[in-house]
């Protein structure tokens, strides 16, 4: 009988998943799928591309209140306005200068984070710093007209007090014509013969002139009367436009000295605060009555009062701070109460002459004019 063996069952081989059969496939999937979500986050998040000086940062700053003085009071141990060879009235209270902080070269995703958790308003780069200049060359221009302003500050308040000034060379500018002729700490007494005892009395004759004009400026220097025939330069902004290289300040002619010890603060918008507190110093009684001022303005050689930016800003720290009142320059005010300070009185004044008139109607009661 022949021999017949059973049927074989077929051998069934198990199913293995590709992924385990091609691991290196699935790997370079997910990797190839997460590089588009990591390079959007690295977009979001740098304001550089890391080893280049390609920027990612937006081209926008932020604008948010930032810090005040008081510049009745100290700062790291000094006087923020130190008077010396007078005597100087005591003064309580406050009289803050007030800030704005300006963050720049932001990535997107802080940007983001700011418009949603933050009071800050965001404007064009340009605004913060003007096309055609560096961070760094807005940053001196903003520490020169601090310097400025507390010139003006000096000779606002000495003029309103009644008292002499003289004009003193505060800087010289590298390389232009009155660099090695004049030094800083000279006092310029005439020029070409015509007496001056301000600033802006030495840039009205100077701009008479032309580049290339030689002018006699009559220094005091070392306790010594010495005249310097100098040659005027241009001004690099624009060549028809003569330049003496100097910046200058007003300082006292009776032996009084001003001093102001507040660093790394740029712009012209502490000007009015300064002066307020030069004559608070020097004079009797209390300007703020004992009570907490702050404010902002600019002001110029004859105590006018002219308007700044961020003034919202500022009003909202002092605010927060506790100032009982605000003074805000007249140009300013319908931004100064946009945001309806509700604890604050915020004050329109167009001049020194006019803060004090206003700071001295407010602690009467009566008679005041408001932003509102």
């Amino acid at each position: 009988m022949p021999h017949t063996s059973a049927p074989r069952t077929p051998t069934r081989r198990a199913s293995i998943p590709p992924c385990l059969l091609y691991p290196n496939r699935r790997l370079r999937t997910v990797t190839l799928g997460a590089l588009p979500v990591l390079l959007l986050t690295l977009l979001a998040t740098s304001s550089s591309i890391p080893g280049t000086n390609i920027s990612l940062a937006v081209p926008f700053a932020a604008m948010g209140p930032g810090p005040s003085f008081n510049t009745l009071g100290d700062f790291d141990g000094k006087q923020v306005v130190d008077i010396q060879g007078a005597e100087v009235d005591k003064t309580s209270g406050n009289f803050n200068m007030t800030t704005v902080a300006v963050r720049q070269n932001m990535s997107l995703a802080q940007a983001v984070s700011r418009w949603i958790s933050s009071s800050d308003t965001f404007v064009p780069i340009d605004q913060v710093i003007p096309r055609g200049q560096s961070r760094e060359q807005t940053e001196q221009e903003n520490q020169q007209a601090f310097l400025t302003s507390e010139s003006a500050a000096t000779l606002a308040a000495m003029n309103y007090l009644k008292r002499p000034v003289e004009v003193e060379v505060m800087q010289l500018v590298p390389d232009s014509a009155a660099s090695g002729k004049l030094s800083e700490g000279d006092v310029i007494t005439a020029v070409d013969g015509t007496t001056v005892t301000e600033p802006a009395q030495v840039r009205e004759i100077v701009q008479k002139k032309k580049p290339g004009d030689e002018i006699t400026v009559t220094v005091k220097h070392d306790g010594a009367t010495e005249d310097k025939a100098i040659k005027l330069g241009k001004h690099p902004d624009d060549e028809n436009t003569p330049l003496l290289g100097v910046t200058m300040g007003a300082a006292p002619s009776d032996g009084v000295k001003v001093d102001y010890n507040l660093e790394d603060i740029g712009g012209p918008s502490a000007g009015l605060m300064f002066a307020l507190a030069v004559v608070d110093k020097l004079s009797p009684g209390e300007l703020n009555g004992g009570k907490f001022v702050a404010g902002t303005g600019t002001i110029d050689d004859t105590g006018k009062v002219g308007a700044i930016g961020g003034i919202e800003h500022k009003v909202k720290s002092a605010e927060d701070l506790g100032a009982e009142v605000f003074l805000a320059p007249a140009d300013n005010c319908k931004e100064a109460i946009k945001n309806h300070p509700k604890d604050m009185t915020v004050l329109k004044v167009t001049s020194l002459e006019d803060a004090i008139h206003q700071l001295d109607a407010y602690n009467r009661g009566d008679g005041y004019t408001t932003c509102g």
